[in-house]
């Protein structure tokens, strides 16, 4: 079934989906999109603001239907999720009081809508700030906070026209491919292998030499041939055509993968990395699933979320002990998810809030299983600013 004729069975528009909200718990081959973990925010899609310790439907959103999804937003009722479709269109729900729904409200949403007027997309993002990225024929559309000038169309909020309820255009950059939002900054990566970024840049995580902030695009110098970018909530990855991996911003706690703790303003290369095919950023730690399905993880570890079985911070890679076959990884806050070639979702870190999925609220160093093999689930996603969890 998908989105829109689950809408039309219901007879009502989405705000009504309420009357035929999908069950709590999913079945494992069920068609939906799944959500667990922290709820206040709404962001888990079910029509409550109940945490759940194991996965359960986002209410008439299926599998089949996504093509990304993102979550955003910090640990409170500023949580919030998109989904783009493979019609183009996005929908979003959960908390909304800095406009990050995109839907001209400041008003929290406990089911999926369309944001109005949002179509032919092929990249989103929601970002920890909390605010969105969305690219639409290669220029990057932007809504939510700006109070560090991530929405890169040349102001700053506070001012007198508050946050972005609805998506203006990130001036002067086109030809985008992908787009990754931290906690208060904007990176874009072009067709041609350049990096471009904006907004917070306390810890140099715009990569431009500097400390101060910027509220329109500025490319990252001395910085070709990247093929994918990962925002952490103050530091950014950049992965090359190579295998390597480039870093910068926060270093606090090793999260730049050089061996060091000192944060950089310019990209450092990631040491013992030469084989990664994938990057992923959470808060303070940051991720490489090799090109042979390993993944090797650094920086911040204080609940387990780097999956060693310890929970001491790393300055380089580690290996996640026994991982192996993973497709696709998603750093959150405190916790980790992976999918394997299987189908199984695991989880590892942090779980006060369920955000691990396997029914409990015991934490955990190493990962333990969410959704068994077979499960239907390809991709998962979590915001590097909360503890809930998605796997579709």
């Amino acid at each position: 079934m998908t989105y829109r004729s689950y809408v039309r069975a219901t007879a009502a528009a989405a705000l009504t989906v309420a009357v035929l909200a999908a069950p709590a718990h999913a079945e494992p081959r069920d068609p939906w999109v799944r959500a667990w973990g922290l709820n206040i925010g709404g962001q888990l899609g079910n029509g409550t603001t109940l945490d759940q310790t194991t996965p359960g439907s986002v209410a008439g959103v299926a599998r089949a239907d996504v093509r990304e999804l993102s979550a955003g937003g910090f640990n409170s009722n500023l949580s919030f999720a998109l989904a783009l479709l493979d019609d183009g269109t996005v929908l979003s729900w959960g908390g909304n009081t800095s406009g990050q729904l995109g839907n001209g409200t400041t008003t929290q949403q406990g089911f999926p809508a369309a944001v109005a007027g949002l179509s032919g997309v092929s990249a989103v993002s929601a970002a920890g700030g909390p605010f969105a990225l969305a690219v639409r024929g290669g220029r990057v559309l932007a809504w939510g906070t700006n109070d560090y000038g991530q929405l890169g169309n040349g102001r700053t909020t506070p001012d007198s026209a508050g946050p972005a309820t609805r998506p203006v255009a990130v001036q002067s950059l086109n030809r985008v491919t992908d787009v990754s939002g931290g906690c208060g900054h904007s990176v874009a990566l072009r067709e041609d292998g350049t990096v471009w970024a904006w907004g917070r840049n306390d810890f140099g995580q715009l990569g431009d030499g500097g400390s101060t902030a910027r509220n329109t695009p500025g490319k990252v110098p001395g910085l070709d041939g990247v093929v994918a970018v990962a925002a952490g909530c103050l530091h950014t990855l950049a992965l090359t055509s190579q295998g390597t991996v480039m870093a910068w911003g926060h270093n606090t706690n090793g999260q730049l993968g050089d061996d060091s703790t000192t944060h950089s303003d310019v990209p450092v290369a990631v040491r013992h990395l030469d084989s990664a095919g994938k990057v992923f950023a959470g808060a303070y730690q940051s991720y490489a699933v090799l090109d042979d399905g390993t993944v090797r993880a650094w920086g911040w570890n204080g609940n387990g979320q780097l999956g060693d079985g310890t929970t001491v911070s790393r300055t380089t890679p580690v290996p996640v002990p026994g991982l192996s076959g993973v497709q696709d990884l998603a750093g959150a806050w405190t916790h980790t998810l992976a999918v394997l070639d299987d189908q199984s979702v695991l989880a590892w870190g942090n779980n006060s809030n369920g955000q691990l999925g396997n029914g409990t609220t015991d934490s955990s160093s190493t990962p333990v299983t969410a959704l068994p093999a077979g499960s239907g689930v390809t991709h998962v996603a979590a915001s590097v600013a909360n503890k809930s969890s998605y796997a579709y």
